[in-house]
């Protein structure tokens, strides 16, 4: 807990870099004047105001013109939001609301009962096409692992939504993943991976491949392997290129080149295509180890598929297999890329 509340500290000075064109010495009262605005607007339900106060107003991060909402009771902050979601929706642009809807994630996040009212904050900003500020990820995970800290599951925090009238859906989840991830919480990450289905929301590629790709980064690779493989058999979803990209290049790094030869059989039998840069890296990867046969064995392969390796890997592959004897093999993959006038 006291690492969160350092990291909490550290977003709240630097929360909003699309608010951070505030004027520093705005006066106290200024402040005050900004928040009684929007105030006004509110109980009028004149939402659609609020944007525009807003932006022409500028105003500091040091402030939240939400924060009267602290004294409404709990259901009429949650009608009052509601309201002023849906308000949003049809004004054009479509990223007009952002400031608002900025403010709106920062308070109900730092709020003593964030969830389900952030959840649907945070979907309809990312429906409206908007992506919150980066520091976001540091304030919804710590959020979440609060939740999650009190024995609530993931499925349950997540249909939540639906007491207010929304439904979680797999752009809110992904984002979630992606904040986990961002704040190195990988295993709740996969934890919310495996629960989104209780709550409708089925993973996509997407969803995977933003948890892969943290595994990959801190070279996970048993994990990430089997999030690959479940992805595949368990959803039948495709993995995207960039995402195997990554998978093979930590097992390269971790010098598992064999698991990474294994990763592409796998998925070719699967019926999932591999690319150029997948075979070319695992080629590399084998020439690393002296594995020369293997490298011969993967680049016969690639070529089935109507890819060639470069000139200089194919000059190591024939060099590798004559420094090992294996002649016969030297012969034959000379021949087959012979006949692919290559």
């Amino acid at each position: 807990m006291a690492m969160r509340a350092t990291i909490h500290h550290r977003f709240l000075l630097h929360f909003h870099p699309i608010l951070n064109r505030c004027n520093l010495g705005r006066s106290v009262s200024s402040l005050q004047n900004l928040e009684q605005d929007v105030r006004v607007e509110v109980e009028a339900k004149n939402y659609v105001k609020i944007p525009d106060i807003l932006m022409s107003l500028e105003s500091c991060q040091s402030s939240n013109p939400f924060s009267f909402f602290s004294s409404f009771p709990l259901n009429l902050q949650v009608q009052i939001v509601d309201e002023m979601l849906q308000c949003f929706i049809p004004i054009r642009p479509r990223s007009k609301p952002q400031l608002a809807y900025s403010y709106l994630l920062s308070y109900t996040l730092q709020s003593s009962h964030p969830f389900p009212l952030a959840l649907a904050v945070l979907q309809q900003t990312l429906r409206s096409g908007c992506l919150p500020v980066p520091q976001t990820h540091v304030l919804l995970s710590s959020a979440w692992l609060d939740q999650r800290d009190l024995s609530h599951s993931v499925a349950n925090i997540l249909l939540q939504m639906q007491s207010i009238g929304y439904h979680p859906d797999c752009g809110t989840c992904n984002y979630l993943l992606s904040s986990l991830c961002a704040v190195d919480q990988l295993l709740e990450a996969v934890e919310v991976l495996r629960g989104m289905g209780g709550a409708g929301c089925i993973p996509d590629s997407n969803s995977y491949g933003t948890v892969i790709g943290a595994m990959c980064r801190v070279r996970k690779t048993v994990e990430a392997q089997d999030l690959m493989k479940q992805m595949v058999v368990q959803y039948g979803l495709t993995p995207g290129q960039g995402t195997l990209v990554k998978l093979l290049a930590a097992l390269r790094a971790n010098r598992e080149i064999w698991k990474a030869v294994e990763m592409i059989e796998f998925l070719e039998k699967e019926g999932n295509s591999v690319g150029f840069e997948s075979y070319e890296l695992v080629i590399e990867g084998c020439l690393e180890k002296r594995e020369y046969v293997l490298a011969a064995k993967v680049a016969t392969g690639m070529t089935e598929r109507g890819f060639i390796p470069y000139i200089k890997v194919r000059q190591k592959i024939i060099e590798g297999l004559v420094s090992i004897d294996e002649w016969t093999i030297a012969c034959a993959v000379r021949q087959r890329f012979a006949a692919l006038k290559s």
